[in-house]
């Protein structure tokens, strides 16, 4: 009876390995998308009834450059191109003329309300956009803002180690866009992997970085909450802002956090709107800023600056925008760090900005790269090489 048991307990062992090793063969084998390879990517998705499957990637000139995809017996569409050259970009499939995102790729973007797949070309320009070993953290914060009228979300990178130290640590206060929010430079910036990376090489200090929401009509990013239209539009509410900066977001990062509270520890930084935002604030608070950052900052956007598309009031500036800045300036000023892309359409108010200070005897890098336009490209750009400015 012992034997009897035994045997049919074997048996029982071998079918059921049998069995599970049967399983593993049916299983489909998992579909990898996007898989770089030497000088090759490709890009696969299962879409068996599909007729047509189309690539399309930032990286190509329009969606008239999509590559068609070649299907198997399974259904699994693929195709392979040549590796494009070391970037961050963007991709989705076209799937009976609808688009569709790697479901097989969790590296995924927001902008605005889209959401896109990501593809990272490593290279030497992409060093810094890939995790460190020494990471940082990245919190979300609810804080109160009065000059607002509303409970707002902000993002704080924390660099590595800040968690077991009981030192201070400088801050930067970086700001979005037109159409982000306080999510863009995490997710489209990859700001702190750049920090990270920075820090870890030695070549920027240790800080804290700061990344509210520009848009004075939100309290967060638009997929958490609806957008009170009672509180305005975002450029109707750009004062009030600039505003809470001073009066909300600052004070509550010194009470909350390791930070020092002096000007020569402080920093402000935008792009697009949030560089006309950041010069703003920070050239007429001399006094709270010694680092001032812009990058393709739409200076169109300052109070009464605005002449044209493209051209900012001069006389305005020197009256309304920036009435105390002149030379004397330049004892305050640690950096004033002035960024575009020289295919940027709005680099004809720069040129007029920069004009101005040098005009006025005001000392300011001016960074201007040519085969730019206005895009994260750069701003990825100008972040590393304004952060690894800072604090020195």
């Amino acid at each position: 009876m012992k034997k009897k048991l035994i045997f049919s307990t074997l048996c029982l062992f071998i079918f059921m390995g049998s069995f599970a090793q049967e399983l593993s063969n049916m299983r489909p084998k998992p579909v990898i998308s996007p898989e770089i390879k030497a000088t090759e990517i490709f890009f696969r998705i299962s879409a068996p009834y599909a007729d047509t499957v189309k690539l399309y990637g930032s990286w190509m000139t329009n969606y008239k450059s999509s590559v068609l995809m070649e299907k198997d017996k399974t259904g699994l569409w693929s195709v392979a191109i040549p590796a494009p050259t070391p970037e961050l970009y963007t991709y989705n499939f076209i799937v009976d003329g609808y688009s569709v995102n790697d479901a097989n790729n969790i590296f995924m973007q927001r902008d605005g309300t889209r959401y896109l797949s990501v593809l990272l070309v490593p290279g030497e320009l992409t060093a810094n956009y890939f995790e460190a070993k020494q990471r940082g953290n990245l919190s979300k914060v609810w804080y109160e803002s009065p000059a607002l009228g509303m409970t707002r979300r902000m993002f704080v990178y924390t660099p590595y180690g800040y968690k077991n130290s009981s030192a201070k640590y400088p801050v930067l206060y970086l700001l979005h866009g037109y159409g982000g929010d306080e999510d863009a430079w995490s997710t489209m910036g990859r700001a702190c992997q750049i920090m990270d990376n920075l820090i870890e090489k030695k070549l920027a200090k240790p800080m804290v970085v700061v990344m509210t929401n520009g848009n004075g009509n939100e309290c967060a990013s638009r997929n958490d909450v609806s957008v009170d239209p009672s509180h305005g539009t975002t450029l109707s509410t750009m004062e009030k802002f600039e505003e809470s900066v001073l009066k909300d977001v600052i004070p509550y990062i010194e009470k909350n956090y390791m930070v020092y509270t002096d000007r020569k520890n402080r920093a402000i930084a935008g792009l697009s709107m949030g560089g006309a935002q950041a010069t703003h604030i920070g050239l007429n608070n001399l006094d709270k800023f010694a680092w001032v950052g812009s990058f393709s900052g739409a200076f169109v956007l300052w109070p009464n600056a605005r002449s044209g598309n493209q051209d900012i009031d001069l006389k305005a500036v020197e009256t309304k925008v920036f009435p105390s800045l002149s030379s004397s300036s330049n004892s305050k000023l640690n950096l004033l760090y002035i960024s575009t892309g020289a295919d940027d359409f709005l680099i004809q108010a720069t040129h007029q900005f920069t004009g101005w200070l040098k005009d006025k005897g005001i000392k300011f890098v001016d960074v201007e790269k040519p085969g730019y336009a206005h895009e994260w490209r750069i701003w990825r750009i100008n972040l590393g090489d304004f952060a690894s400015r800072l604090f020195k």
